[in-house]
């Protein structure tokens, strides 16, 4: 899985007293510093390449009692993604918030928020969002039809979990710490044939006469990408 950095930066820029310059020129005028950055909503999202963002990123400035600050300047910056606002000054609750467009690269996008603190030093906050390409974006629409009733424990208005019903508990498809050790093999028989095919639940039905193999090899890949922790395919080293 390619990985594109991400950086944004969180600038929060002290109003007076200060002769040291900013690495970032902005037009907006701050007017407040603080010491903390951290996410409020946004983070761990799931897109195809070069869309939006299904829901804006939220960050907030604090400052060392955790107390929101209002006028502190935020900017985003990022290789080949677009960010609305690239510039803003945190509302009265310390917030900004900003819709991102990712890259046109599949792979994770890693983001950093990024606060200097008053007196030197900063503090940061790294974001995880993913790009789906064509075969992970097919693998995620088998995953809505087909698994996600019962491998995600959440419902929403569209459907009703079925995830508390199961005995043993499915594991979400972003359960990285369990599926990454199985081979994309495995996952293939355990999708196509069942659970008893490869020692599991029999809970878990076979999909062999329902889904094409192109369709389940799509589901393989995205349950790569979307793994948490991310999936490291066998022989490649950071």
């Amino acid at each position: 899985m390619k990985r594109v950095n991400v950086i944004v930066a969180a600038v929060i820029l002290i109003s007076s007293g200060c002769s040291k310059k900013s690495g970032i020129e902005s037009a907006l005028q701050p007017k407040a510093s603080g010491s903390q950055i951290s996410e409020v909503s946004g983070g761990k999202q799931i897109t195809s390449v070069g869309s939006e963002l299904p829901q804006p990123v939220v960050v907030q400035v604090n400052d060392d009692k955790g107390t929101a600050v209002a006028g502190a300047l935020v900017s985003f910056h990022g290789d080949g993604t677009q960010f609305r606002p690239a510039q803003a000054l945190t509302d009265s609750s310390g917030q900004v918030t900003a819709t991102v467009r990712l890259g046109f690269a599949p792979g994770d996008y890693e983001m950093v928020a990024e606060t200097p603190k008053t007196g030197g030093g900063a503090t940061t906050l790294k974001l995880r969002q993913t790009a789906l390409g064509y075969e992970q974006t097919l693998g995620k629409q088998v995953n809505d039809g087909y698994c996600i009733r019962c491998h995600d424990p959440e419902s929403t208005t569209e459907r009703v979990s079925n995830f508390e019903n199961l005995t043993p508990s499915p594991h979400a498809f972003t359960d990285g710490a369990f599926f990454n050790s199985w081979s994309d093999a495995d996952l293939i028989m355990i999708i196509a044939e069942g659970g008893t095919a490869v020692k599991k639940s029999p809970a878990q039905p076979a999909f062999g006469k329902t889904l094409t193999p192109r369709q389940i090899k799509a589901v393989v890949a995205y349950m790569r990408a979307v793994a948490d922790l991310p999936y490291q395919p066998p022989g490649v080293k950071k």
